[in-house]
């Protein structure tokens, strides 16, 4: 997850992608990623289960993509439903990796 910290270095905004705003990665986990969804650091909070989630979904994307580049397996192997939910969301990493190239381009050397 990615964050923005108040002026007293406290988070105060997540995002599960980088932006403008949300630029340091913090580990869903983390105590204070907790702390801020809700968690006490010992169970982690329904907000952090779903955090977790996310970045579960986009491995898995990304273990797809390996496993068919690799040739271990097809795309069309995968069940109709399946292969439509992952153009879908490649669709929409694309374009969102087009905004942020437009937008993103702080701390370029």
């Amino acid at each position: 997850m990615y964050v923005r910290r108040d002026t007293e270095g406290r988070i105060d905004q997540v995002s599960r992608e980088a932006d403008a705003d949300c630029t340091e990665f913090v580990a869903a986990d983390a105590p204070e990623m907790l702390a801020f969804l809700g968690g006490d650091g010992d169970a982690p909070a329904p907000a952090a289960l779903q955090a977790s989630d996310l970045e579960l979904i986009r491995v898995l994307e990304d273990l797809v993509e390996v496993l068919t580049d690799k040739g271990v397996i097809r795309f069309t192997d995968l069940p109709e439903a399946a292969q439509k939910k992952l153009l879908g969301r490649k669709d929409l990493r694309a374009s969102t990796q087009r905004l942020n190239l437009v937008e993103d381009d702080e701390g370029l050397l």
